[in-house]
């Protein structure tokens, strides 16, 4: 069965995470996609972090099924090779400030007049316009800017981090990546591809739906720890096990809530399923109490048994030996690397005839 997107040419001029990331999901889908790399460092995800050989995990991580090729945008020669290039794309990715591909005349009016059909897809921190456009960033400050970071953290205590970049993938990778396909299906049908002004201060903003519904009916959202989802109601929060380990409650509906009480022998928890303030403080105590009596052990091998959405907290090594991330082939290997398989559920998409990330750049 041929991949859905077999015979797409991608030229990929991002570097680091988001661009790439994006570029990895067209690359697992049967797209050609083509690195283009600077003479100099290149993409800089090559040396980030840990080393395995000749490049970091990083970079082979984020970057199998593609192919590398060094062109020296600053070049007149270079750019000729790459306007030859444009000339059978499919898409283009990049991820420069706003101006410089207009100063290197690779803007997309110009690259749109030797190719009509071309996806331009500009992916950046703040957006090719506004007040903020030439600033750097990174997920932390998107996040803080579209409302995000100042949700998340316990109550009374400062935003929390996270390094799961929520900006970078959701904002950076996934949003370009379901612009892209929308506008190569239009570009396919009508003959005309588009431009894609990707922001992921935007995207994060976008996405924000709890804190927005909130600021809909009072003005402005819940404290941070004390919404729904964040430790303000006892049926939906994290507890610690004996053992300083975790346990997850997810018990947002009414009857996952009742049967999780029943499973604890404590029905009297039943009325205070959504409670907040004074009510909700005193049921989340008790469940803390009662969590703190067993191991996360002992309680995955109760709560197994129940179907009410409790489960335990594990660390990646642990998720990477987990029965369910096994079964589904989650993670599998290329070049020799572990590596977490395209997560699509589609025929044909896998890891077996992946290819490792390109580490001589050519």
């Amino acid at each position: 069965m041929n991949k859905p997107l077999a015979g797409v040419f991608v030229l990929d001029l991002t570097r680091l995470l988001p661009g790439p990331m994006a570029s990895l999901h067209l690359a697992d889908l049967g797209a050609d996609v083509l690195k283009i790399e600077d003479p100099g460092a290149g993409d800089y995800a090559r040396v980030m972090g840990a080393m395995d050989g000749a490049a970091s995990y990083f970079f082979k991580l984020i970057n199998r099924n593609k192919r590398s090729r060094v062109l020296d945008l600053k070049s007149a020669d270079d750019r000729a090779v790459l306007l030859e290039m444009v000339e059978s794309a499919d898409i283009l990715l990049e991820g420069f400030r706003p101006g410089v591909m207009g100063r290197l005349g690779l803007d997309y009016e110009t690259l749109a007049q030797r190719n009509r059909r071309l996806v331009y897809c500009s992916i950046t921190g703040y957006g090719q316009t506004g007040p903020y456009a030439q600033r750097a960033g990174h997920d932390i400050n998107y996040l803080g800017y579209a409302g995000v970071l100042d949700q998340m953290g316990v109550a009374g205590g400062a935003p929390a981090l996270s390094n799961l970049q929520i900006a970078d993938l959701l904002g950076g990778a996934l949003t370009p990546l379901v612009g892209v396909l929308a506008a190569l299906v239009s570009a396919r049908t009508h003959g005309r591809g588009r431009y894609l002004d990707v922001a992921m201060t935007d995207a994060a903003l976008a996405h924000n739906i709890f804190p927005m519904v909130q600021t809909l009916a009072d003005g402005r959202p819940t404290a941070r720890g004390e919404d729904l989802l964040t430790g303000g109601v006892p049926c939906y929060g994290v507890y610690e096990t004996s053992d300083g380990l975790h346990m997850a409650v997810g018990a947002l509906e009414a009857k996952f809530w009742h049967l999780l009480c029943d499973t604890l022998q404590r029905p009297d928890l039943k009325p205070l399923h959504l409670s907040e303030g004074a009510a909700g403080a005193r049921a989340r105590a008790e469940l803390a109490a009662i969590f703190r009596h067993r191991t996360r052990a002992q309680w995955e091998a109760v709560f197994d048994a129940v179907d009410c959405c409790v489960t335990p907290v594990l660390s990646l090594e642990e998720s990477l030996d987990n029965v369910q991330i096994k079964a589904r082939n989650m993670v599998g290997t290329v070049g020799g690397m572990r590596q977490f398989a395209p997560p699509f559920g589609m025929a044909g998409i896998n890891l077996s005839d992946a290819t490792p990330a390109p580490i001589e750049k050519k």
